[in-house]
């Protein structure tokens, strides 16, 4: 089967099982917070200032900024999607790595971060808190309770990263005007809103790939750890 043809099914076939964990879609603004923040890194980079940012109910967010003309406004708009679809890249080489409670630390500490100094308000602040207080939970409970919640974390982000895209191609397609960082890339550049969007999603597709290739390749290693053991365990019985 074609690699593209696998990682879209794959991802559809993860889409409707994360769906029926129950409050996995609470978890979806995991997303939202890595896009935000990824504005709010990129616009500190750029000598701009954060003024804050906004987590909604229903996943969107917004970062309010004060940044010069030119090209930090375009790396700012860029940023959202991008580091959004690189993080769900980061989350499954951790896992492929075996470096789960790392990658739960680094997510809390990226929580954290928002909460400190970013999100002053809202539904926001309360969803950073309440996140923070499941992460040390699971982080303590440890074992496979853990492992499971941060695949299923890494799981969400990688949809996330790709429907967001989506989402804002069919913006941009129905309502040019209001198809957020394509948008603001269309104003600052002249190039269609439509075209900014196929870009989000071809990265985002790409880094699917890359996440989903690290999470298959684990998986053939631990089934071939496990065959080894398995004959190993055959021989030691002969000989004795």
């Amino acid at each position: 089967m074609n690699k593209w043809l696998k990682a879209l099914l794959f991802l559809v076939g993860a889409a409707i099982l994360t769906r029926l964990i129950p409050f996995s879609d609470w978890f979806r603004m995991l997303d939202t917070m890595v896009h935000e923040l990824g504005h709010a890194i990129v616009t500190l980079l750029a000598s701009g200032q954060v003024l804050r940012i906004e987590l909604n109910p229903d996943h969107s967010g917004v970062t309010y900024s004060v940044l010069a003309s030119g090209w930090s406004q375009l790396a700012v708009s860029l940023a959202g999607y991008i580091s959004a679809s690189l993080f769900a890249v980061a989350m499954f080489f951790g896992y492929s790595r075996q470096n789960q409670a790392a990658g739960l630390v680094l997510i809390s500490m990226m929580a954290l971060v928002s909460l400190l100094l970013f999100v002053r308000s809202g539904y926001g602040r309360g969803w950073l808190i309440l996140f923070l207080f499941i992460n040390a939970a699971f982080f303590l409970l440890g074992g496979r309770i853990r492992n499971f919640y941060y695949l299923l974390l890494a799981f969400l982000c990688l949809e996330e990263s790709v429907m967001g895209p989506v989402t804002l191609l069919l913006n941009s397609i129905v309502s040019p005007g209001q198809a957020g960082d394509a948008t603001s890339l269309a104003r600052l550049t002249g190039v269609s809103p439509l075209v900014w969007s196929l870009i989000f999603l071809a990265i985002s597709l790409v880094c699917a790939l890359s996440a989903l290739q690290l999470y298959w390749n684990d998986r053939r290693r631990s089934r071939e750890r496990r065959r080894m053991n398995g004959a190993s365990s055959v021989r030691r019985e002969y000989w004795l």
